[in-house]
């Protein structure tokens, strides 16, 4: 346990008037939970239920210490949602905040896909997946498409193997390893419905919703303002319009779309500014992207029927 939250209430641990207040306060916690909020616009849902998991850490905490009964808590999770929507950054806050409370040694998050996990021949799934889960022991694994660990139309595959040593860690260390997996809800769904050993272990289900339009725009204005860049007023109603055509198309990763579409609109407008490189610069001129830095993507050209005339404009963003 954390030794100042362990501070706060051993004193009292026979006696009334434990303080869950001050054992939130020394815990530090509240310091992650800020960070989430200015780190992730929306995901009120998430939030709230992160809060929620920490409320049920702390009161665990002082019911072990005034000597109440209580079970051994299961802390591994699922994280279902489209991409972009902030999982992966959760699950690093979520490490932190399991450390903060005690519930894991080091706080740190090992991020791993399949093939992290399994091997290619007989023999080298074993000792892959046992080498990631050394690295991850005192914090968070977090696998990310957990599902492509299960291919049951391939009697050759060895994921199988992979989630057996899994589901036997899961519950031997759960003093010490939180397992967080994550990707598409209807994907895992199925994931789970063909795994029940380790859906058993799952106690926490937090599902991830996409963004609204809104939200994507305010996203693209932290991003570019960590980046130092603005947009002209005609861009910003170039950028509404982009993002409200690239939701409704195929491949949309949320954030992750918003943040291609800028960096694609970065590079045009450095084009623009080099292809006019005989007078001097502003530096309002390297710091503003202009609507037609915008409506060169090949979103605007799809939706229109047309094809694309952007040179550079290689990716849907």
């Amino acid at each position: 346990m954390n030794s100042v939250l362990r501070q706060s209430v051993g004193d009292e641990a026979l006696g009334v008037g434990l303080d869950l207040g001050a054992a939130f306060r020394d815990s530090n916690v509240a310091e992650v939970l800020d960070k989430l909020d200015s780190e992730l616009i929306g995901l009120a849902p998430v939030k709230s239920r992160i809060r929620d998991i920490c409320a049920l850490l702390l009161v665990d905490t002082l019911r072990r210490q005034a000597g109440l009964s209580t079970e051994a808590l299961s802390l591994h999770m699922s994280f279902t949602g489209n991409p972009g929507t902030g999982k992966t950054t959760v699950a690093l806050r979520m490490a932190e905040i399991l450390h903060r409370l005690g519930y894991v040694r080091k706080g740190h998050m090992v991020a791993v896909t399949r093939d992290d996990l399994v091997g290619q021949y007989i023999g080298h799934t074993a000792p892959k997946t046992r080498e990631v889960l050394k690295r991850a022991m005192g914090g968070v694994l977090f696998i990310d498409e957990a599902y492509y660990l299960y291919r049951p139309e391939n009697e050759r595959d060895y994921g199988q193997e992979a989630i057996e040593i899994l589901l036997q860690e899961m519950e031997n260390h759960r003093d010490d390893l939180v397992v967080i997996l994550a990707g598409y809800e209807d994907r895992m769904e199925r994931f789970f419905r063909s795994n029940p050993g380790l859906s058993s272990r799952i106690a926490h289900h937090i599902t991830f919703p996409d963004y609204t339009s809104e939200e994507l725009l305010e996203i693209a204005a932290l991003m570019l303002d960590q980046m130092q860049y603005v947009l002209s007023a005609d861009a910003e109603v170039a950028l509404r319009e982009y993002i409200e055509l690239r939701q409704h198309q195929p491949h949309f990763a949320n954030a992750r779309s918003v943040r291609n579409a800028l960096d694609r609109a970065r590079l045009r407008q450095a084009s623009r500014l080099f292809a006019h490189r005989g007078g001097t610069l502003e530096r309002s001129d390297l710091m503003t992207i202009e609507a037609a830095d915008i409506r060169a993507s090949r979103v605007f050209s799809e939706a229109a029927g047309r094809p694309t005339t952007d040179t550079h404009d290689n990716h849907r963003e």
